[in-house]
């Protein structure tokens, strides 16, 4: 078979679906499982071999294909079947233009004509439940055939990576043996999924002189400057962060899997900690966490409402 699956948008949820693309790869591994994707998800499943090829579209790098582009080569290759993780109409409408010959997706924004096989979301009152995203990418994958899979996230790294994280620890004089404590301040919906950096810089330097740790701020190209501030007010060696580096994905998942912790706002590098056994700390905003529940028993989950009710998990 010939295997189309379109990955989804998010670096989090793309995370999140790692155990439905193993049991994809476990079901169909004598075929060809092709990965289609925005530009900036492709450095998540590097390393990974899920995918025989990563076809990405719609973006700015040389190597990303126009929609047109991409459904001529869809056609080209005359897929068998089509995944669809992300439950946009355009994605679908992809599908169908590209000549897919089975596409299955969730039957939402209108798409449902389009879909051969339809999944539907649990809803209440014309409104679509808290449902985890792991729970529907394994759904899609069922759907397909798949047997039943753990729902554990699972990455990988590649020894370019490595390389830069070794760099990163010998700038930041690591020893062997310290505890290393990684931080992700950022949020991709603004403030509403943000800890106060404040509090942030106050937390550092507690887990600094109580735990004799070194603690690691993550960073992405909109979060230098703030990442920066935040590392200079803490007034502290043992601080610091990937703000002086060329920042990428593949460099954050490197320094996440060598470290003791991490400790996130609910944003797509909490799920990092997840995939290679770690210790997890996320602090949520006014989100509900069940979009994002990982089934992770190594996670504590930390949300304070309005009322000041403390939920935990």
């Amino acid at each position: 078979m010939t295997i189309a699956i379109f990955a989804p948008n998010w670096i989090g949820d793309a995370v999140m679906a790692t155990p439905a693309l193993r049991a994809i790869r476990r079901k169909h591994g004598a075929g060809k499982i092709i990965g289609i994707m925005r530009p900036h998800i492709a450095p998540v499943f590097a390393g990974s071999g899920w995918f025989d090829e990563l076809w990405v579209y719609d973006g700015q790098t040389s190597d990303a294909m126009s929609r047109t582009e991409l459904c001529f080569r869809m056609r080209k290759f005359r897929f068998d079947l089509c995944i669809l993780f992300p439950n946009s109409l355009g994605t679908a409408l992809l599908a169908w233009l590209g000549g897919a010959r089975e596409r299955i997706g969730f039957a939402r924004d209108g798409r449902s004509l389009l879909l051969t096989s339809r999944l539907h979301a649990p809803k209440s009152n014309w409104r679509f439940l808290p449902f985890s995203a792991v729970d529907q990418y394994l759904d899609l994958a069922y759907a397909a055939g798949c047997d039943v899979e753990s729902p554990a996230l699972e990455l990988r790294t590649g020894p370019e990576d490595e390389g830069l994280a070794d760099r990163v620890w010998s700038d930041a004089g690591i020893r062997s043996g310290q505890r290393v404590v990684v931080c992700n301040s950022s949020g991709a919906f603004g403030p509403a999924k943000l800890w106060p950096d404040e509090y942030f810089q106050r937390l550092a330097v507690r887990l600094v002189n109580t735990m004799d740790a070194h603690v690691l701020f993550l960073c992405g190209p909109d979060d230098r400057e703030r990442i920066e501030l935040l590392v200079r007010a803490a007034g502290h060696p043992r601080v610091s962060s990937l703000a002086p580096y060329q920042l990428s994905i593949g460099l954050s998942k490197a320094c996440v899997r060598r470290s003791d912790l991490l400790i996130s706002t609910d944003s797509g590098p909490r799920h990092f900690g997840a995939a290679f056994g770690l210790p997890v700390i996320t602090l949520f905003g006014p989100t509900s966490m069940l979009w994002s529940d990982t089934h992770y028993a190594r996670e504590v989950r930390l949300q304070q409402n309005a009322a000041g009710a403390r939920h935990l998990k």
